[in-house]
């Protein structure tokens, strides 16, 4: 995105954001008026698990890395998040704390806002939480999704469900029949998203590629969707 400020004032900048895009031009408008902006070098922790969530992000630009310090010390990464996306919606909105690290990859910068004036806000716009409680419905069913091809989808198919599930993140469910991806994310992390190892990753990548469902051009991928969704189920025949 990388809007300027004035754009942080208007409607059309925070309908953007899937948890805040039911809301009427009114309440779009007041919540640009209790954002503050916040900035993060690349590496550097936004928040940790555990900490108080006393705020969420809508992040402009960049991108950040939500993962866990599994007991062996290793790192599993849960997800990436980039424009449009929020962070520590789910702290600010039970209550609870952070439920894991958020670091930024690259250099981020965001809207930051305090739980107690989104509480504030929800008293003037009653519609707000019943907005946020749809977009928690909305993110379960990913997860629930999410989880399903780990546990039941082999390595090609959930390769091809990850890259479908981030074209419609960024183009809509009317997906082109090419569109383009960029990830911004090495295979290490790509690995720990789908749970497997880096090799296997890598031989799926070039199985991919070879079926001409990915086409590399650079740090940027050309998709077929239709092969990739194709591949995505593949006891769909």
């Amino acid at each position: 995105m990388g809007n300027s400020p004035a754009q942080h004032l208007k409607a059309s900048f925070w309908r953007s954001f899937p948890l805040f895009e039911a809301l009427d031009d009114a309440a779009l408008r007041d919540l640009g008026t209790i954002a503050r902006p916040g900035g993060w070098t690349a590496g550097e922790t936004i928040f940790q698990r555990g900490d108080t969530g006393d705020w969420l992000l809508a992040i402009d630009d960049g991108r950040v890395r939500l993962s866990l310090l599994t007991q062996g010390g290793k790192e599993l990464t849960l997800r990436h998040a980039g424009p449009g996306d929020t962070l520590g919606e789910m702290a600010v909105f039970d209550h609870e704390p952070r439920s894991a690290d958020a670091v930024a990859l690259v250099p981020t910068t965001g809207l930051v806002i305090l739980a107690a004036d989104l509480a504030r806000l929800s008293d003037r716009h009653p519609r707000l939480l019943p907005s946020m409680a749809r977009y928690f419905v909305r993110r379960l069913r990913e997860t629930t999704e999410q989880l399903e091809s780990i546990a039941l989808y082999p390595l090609e198919a959930r390769m091809a469900r990850f890259i479908l599930f981030t074209l419609r993140q960024l183009n809509g469910d009317g997906l082109p029949d090419v569109a383009s991806l960029s990830l911004q994310i090495s295979q290490s992390e790509l690995a720990a998203v789908l749970g497997a190892s880096r090799p296997k990753v890598n031989r799926v990548i070039q199985t991919l590629t070879a079926e001409g469902a990915l086409t590399r051009d650079g740090d940027t991928w050309r998709c077929d969707t239709t092969r990739l969704l194709a591949l995505a189920e593949p006891d769909a025949d």
